[in-house]
C-alpha cells in the first residue's frame, strides 16, 4: 500500500480514486469483516479451501475486493499464504487484470446460458498462467434460470483446478441448490467509527485536513458501504479543496443544517404555520427537494428524541453535533408530542415517493403538525390547571353530587315516557293491533337514522358486520400475506396503495378493505387496480372473490352502532309478540335488557 500511495502522491486526491475503487492490496487492509478474514486466512494456511464461496452482503463491503484478494492469496508465488505477497509477477498481474486464469465476470451484463456454458467447457482445461483457475462471477443473482441450471452441472463437479467466487448483493434471489454447493460468508456493513478511522487514514496519507465532525457524517450519509464513504471523501475533498468541514458535507449532500433545522422545529413549537411555510419555501429556492428535507426532518426530530431519552449518552447523533445547544428546543417537546411528530412525517413521506407535488405534501405535512401541536395545548393546559391533592377530594365530591342530580333528572325524564307510552297503548293499543301490527314502535324506530348512515359508501355494511369475526375471515387473513406478496410481484404501485388498506370482512366471496386515505382508496378502486388484485385474491384463495372498499371512519361508526343497538326479542309460539308491546319496547330502548325483566301475567 506504501509503494503505491508514494508512486500516486503527486497526483491530486488520486490515492483516494484509488481507494475508491477499494482493490485492496491485502486482508490486513480490509474493513469491518475480520470474522470472515480470519476463517479465509485460517483455510489457506491450511490447505482446506473450497471449490467455491458465495460472498453476500450490501454494497461497497468489500465482496469483489475480497475475492481478488483470495485469487492472489491462492495464486502467489511464494504461497499460497494467509496474505499475499503483492510482489511476484502472479500477484502484480492479478492486480492488473492480466491474468487469463483469474476471471471476472460481470452477470448483470452477461447473464444467458452461453456465457456459462463457455465456462463449463473452459473449466478442464488446466490453467496456464497461475497455479489455480478463479472465476469470480459478480452479481451473480442476475443470471437467468437457465445459465443457474448449467452453472449448477459445475459446481456439482468441479475440477481440482478451478475455484468459483459468487458475489450477490441479493443471496435471496439465488437457487437454494446453488447456495448448498458453497460456502456463504455474509458481509456486514462498516461499523461508523471503523469508517471514520479509515477515511482519516486515507485523509492523513493525501495531506487533507478534514473535522472529525465532516468524517463522522459522511461516514453515516454511507449506509455503512465503505465504497461510498471513500467516494463521497473524494467528491467532498475535491469541493472544499485543502481543508473539509461540516458544512461542506452539508452543501455537497444537499441536506440541511443543524440550524437549519432548529429554526424549522422553533416554528412548529410555536405553532407559527406562516414562519415555518416560509423557511420551506427558503429552502426549496437554495435548491433543497422536498423528498431530502422530509428525511431530514425526520432524522431531526428522532435525534431531539434520542436526546430526551438517553440523556446521558455521548453518541453522536445524525445531525445535532452539540447536543447541549439544543436543550431548550428538546424541552420544549413532549416524547409523546415527539413521537406523534415523527408518526405523521413518515406517513407523508411514503405518500410523496407517488405524488406529483412533493412540496406540497411537504408543506401539508408541517402544517398539520403544526395544528397538531395546537390542539395538544389546551389539553396541556387543562393538565397545568388540575386541581391540587389537597383540594381534590372536594372537587371531586362535587363531580359526584353533579352526577347524581344529573341522572336523577334523566330518571324522572325516563318515568314521564313509560307513563306516555302507558296510556298510549291502553287508549290505542286495540287499533294498532286491528291494523296489523303497521304502526312501527316510536322508541324501537329510533336506531333507523344511523342504520341509513351506514351505506353512504355505497356498501350495504350489516352483512359485513355480521362476518368480521367468522371463521371465513380469520381464514382469508391467514393468506393475506400471500396476497400483498403477489400484488407486489406484478405491480409494485398497486402493492403500494393496497398496503394502507386493512382488511376487516369478508361475506360471502367478498373481501371489505378499510381505507384511512380517501386518495388511496379511490386509487385502489380504479377498475386496472381492481381487475389485478380480485385476479390474485381468487388465485390465492381458490375461489372467485370480488373486493369492497370503505372508509375507517365508516367502518369504525357502523361498528359503534351495531354494538350499540340491542338485539330484538323473537317471538315464539308459547310466548306473546312482545316486539309489538310498544311499553316492553320503549323500556328495552332505554334502559337495556340487561335492566329490563319481562314477565307475562
Amino acid at each position: 500500500m506504501g509503494k503505491i500511495g508514494e508512486s500516486r502522491r503527486g497526483d491530486n486526491m488520486a490515492h483516494i480514486a484509488w481507494y475508491r475503487s477499494w482493490r485492496s492490496q491485502a486482508f490486513r487492509e480490509m474493513v469491518g469483516q475480520q470474522h470472515i478474514i480470519q476463517t479465509l486466512q485460517n483455510a489457506l494456511k491450511e490447505q482446506r479451501l473450497a471449490h467455491a464461496y458465495l460472498f453476500s452482503g450490501p454494497r461497497g463491503t468489500g465482496k469483489t475486493s475480497a475475492a481478488k484478494i483470495l485469487a492472489k492469496a491462492v495464486n502467489c508465488l511464494n504461497g499460497p499464504a494467509a496474505e499475499p505477497c503483492n510482489e511476484c509477477s502472479a500477484c502484480l498481474r492479478i492486480t492488473e487484470g492480466s491474468v487469463m486464469d483469474v476471471v471476472e465476470i460481470d452477470a448483470a451484463s452477461n447473464r444467458g446460458v452461453e456465457e456459462i456454458r463457455d465456462i463449463r467447457d473452459k473449466v478442464k482445461y488446466a490453467p496456464t498462467e497461475v497455479r489455480q483457475k478463479v472465476y469470480i462471477i459478480d452479481e451473480v443473482h442476475m443470471l437467468t434460470t437457465e445459465a443457474f441450471n448449467a452453472l449448477l452441472k459445475t459446481l456439482e463437479e468441479p475440477p481440482a483446478h478451478v475455484m468459483f467466487v459468487l458475489a450477490t448483493t441479493e443471496p435471496h434471489k439465488l437457487p437454494a441448490t446453488i447456495i448448498s454447493r458453497c460456502q456463504r460468508f455474509d458481509f456486514r456493513r462498516v461499523a461508523l467509527e471503523e469508517q471514520v478511522e479509515r477515511l482519516a487514514l486515507i485523509c492523513r496519507e493525501e495531506g487533507v485536513d478534514a473535522d472529525r465532525d465532516a468524517l463522522q457524517l459522511i461516514a453515516r450519509l454511507s449506509d455503512g458501504g465503505m465504497r461510498d464513504a471513500i467516494s463521497l471523501l473524494d467528491q467532498t475533498a475535491a469541493f472544499a479543496g485543502g481543508r473539509i468541514a461540516y458544512a461542506d458535507v452539508v452543501s455537497m449532500t444537499g441536506g440541511m443544517a443543524a440550524d437549519q433545522f432548529a429554526k424549522l422545529a422553533e416554528a412548529i413549537k410555536d405553532k407559527d404555520v406562516g414562519r415555518a411555510l416560509q423557511l420551506i419555501d427558503e429552502l426549496m429556492q437554495e435548491g433543497k427537494s422536498a423528498d431530502k428535507c422530509m428525511e431530514s426532518l425526520i432524522l431531526f426530530f428522532r435525534d431531539l428524541l434520542l436526546i430526551k431519552l438517553v440523556p446521558n449518552s455521548q453518541a453522536v447523533t445524525d445531525r445535532i453535533l452539540d447536543v447541549s445547544g439544543f436543550a431548550g428546543i428538546t424541552a420544549a417537546f413532549a416524547n409523546d408530542e415527539l413521537f406523534a411528530l415523527i408518526d405523521t412525517l413518515n406517513k407523508y413521506q411514503v405518500e410523496m415517493k407517488y405524488a406529483a407535488q412533493p412540496q406540497t405534501l411537504f408543506e401539508v405535512a408541517v402544517m398539520k403538525i403544526c395544528s397538531a401541536s395546537e390542539e395538544a395545548a389546551p389539553a396541556a393546559a387543562d393538565a397545568v390547571r388540575a386541581p391540587t391533592p389537597a383540594g381534590g377530594a372536594q372537587v371531586a365530591a362535587a363531580a359526584d353530587a353533579g352526577e347524581v342530580a344529573r341522572l336523577q333528572q334523566r330518571l324522572q325524564q325516563v318515568e314521564r315516557q313509560l307513563a306516555q307510552l302507558a296510556q298510549q297503548q291502553a287508549s290505542g293499543g286495540g287499533a294498532a293491533g286491528a291494523a296489523g301490527g303497521t304502526a312501527a314502535p316510536r322508541a324501537a324506530a329510533a336506531p333507523a337514522a344511523p342504520a341509513a348512515a351506514l351505506r353512504r359508501s355505497g356498501v350495504k355494511l350489516d352483512a359485513y358486520l355480521k362476518g368480521k369475526d367468522s371463521p371465513l375471515f380469520r381464514q382469508a387473513m391467514g393468506k393475506w400475506g400471500q396476497v400483498l406478496a403477489q400484488v407486489k410481484e406484478q405491480k409494485v404501485t398497486v402493492h403500494a396503495w393496497l398496503m394502507n388498506g386493512e382488511p376487516v370482512s369478508f361475506d360471502s366471496d367478498t373481501m371489505l378493505l378499510a381505507f384511512k386515505n380517501a386518495i388511496h382508496r379511490e386509487t385502489t378502486e380504479k377498475p386496472d387496480n381492481r381487475q389485478l388484485i380480485e385476479q390474485v385474491m381468487s388465485a390465492v384463495f381458490g375461489h372467485p372473490t370480488k373486493l369492497a372498499t370503505v372508509m375507517q371512519k365508516e367502518w369504525n361508526d357502523a361498528a359503534a352502532v351495531s354494538a350499540a343497538e340491542p338485539e330484538v326479542l323473537q317471538p315464539t309460539p308459547d310466548e306473546p309478540d312482545r316486539a309489538a308491546d310498544e311499553l316492553v319496547t320503549g323500556a328495552l330502548s332505554l334502559f337495556g335488557e340487561q335492566l329490563v325483566k319481562v314477565t307475562d301475567e
